[in-house]
């Protein structure tokens, strides 16, 4: 399975890597900065530098359920011959910290509106979540001031790894409704906003919330009897 840096930093922009395989899926690398899609965040885009000095593009990156390998979606056809290459892999940075920004308030706005997650979506400058409230109580402008207080606040965030146990015997870290965290494999990852929110979560986000930068809630839709959904942006 391929080497998840990102997992441990998600601040590392590249790093050196071997082409391990070439398939319809995609290009597989042995380590990789590059975030595959999942837990509501896109994919990374980025390139990958070849030995020689060319590149290619990639365009998308997803988990291949069978071999549990990251695999790079490149923008067009690639050499048959680049297995067992070396290869820099070089994420586009500017993209991942906006998602990076945008996941983290995701959980800010979990600890704002307590109520069970339906659904939700990272974007790129965006984002959304659905909540299981049966009334339209939310307010944009109280949300909004509440957001950007705990982004002022600057809390740290951090990740770390909890038993399976730890986790059953914690249900309600567990915010998702429709989804529930992978387990199995005897731990898993939470996300902690210190003093704000704690959750299990395997997405990329800041250091600490006044990375984040000034936000606004767009709008509120129904969207159901039992949904309301809030969608986020960011000011600049």
């Amino acid at each position: 399975m391929t080497e998840e840096i990102f997992r441990a930093d998600a601040y590392e922009k590249q790093c050196e890597a071997r082409v391990t395989a070439v398939d319809d899926a995609g290009i597989h690398l042995d380590r990789t900065v590059f975030y595959p899609m999942g837990g509501g965040q896109p994919g990374d885009t980025g390139v990958l530098r070849l030995q020689d000095g060319s590149e290619i593009l990639i365009s998308d990156t997803r988990k291949d359920d069978a071999s549990g390998d990251i695999v790079h979606i490149p923008d067009g056809d690639v050499a048959a011959d680049l297995e067992g290459q070396q290869v820099q892999a070089c994420i586009d940075w500017e993209r991942r910290h906006r998602l990076m920004r945008m996941h983290t308030l995701m959980h800010l706005l979990c600890a704002v509106i307590p109520a069970g997650v339906t659904g939700g979506s990272v974007r790129d400058g965006s984002g959304r979540l659905d909540f299981d409230l049966p009334e339209s109580t939310l307010d944009k402008e109280h949300i909004s001031a509440e957001l950007n207080r705990l982004v002022e606040e600057n809390h740290p965030v951090s990740a770390r790894w909890i038993s399976d146990d730890e986790l059953a015997a914690n249900p309600e870290l567990v915010r998702t409704m429709s989804v529930t965290p992978p387990m199995g494999t005897g731990k898993v990852r939470v996300l902690e906003v210190q003093g704000v929110d704690l959750q299990p979560c395997g997405g990329t986000h800041v250091a600490a919330t006044g990375e984040i930068g000034c936000v606004r809630v767009r709008k509120i839709e129904k969207k159901g009897k039992h949904n309301r959904r809030v969608n986020l942006e960011f000011v600049d």
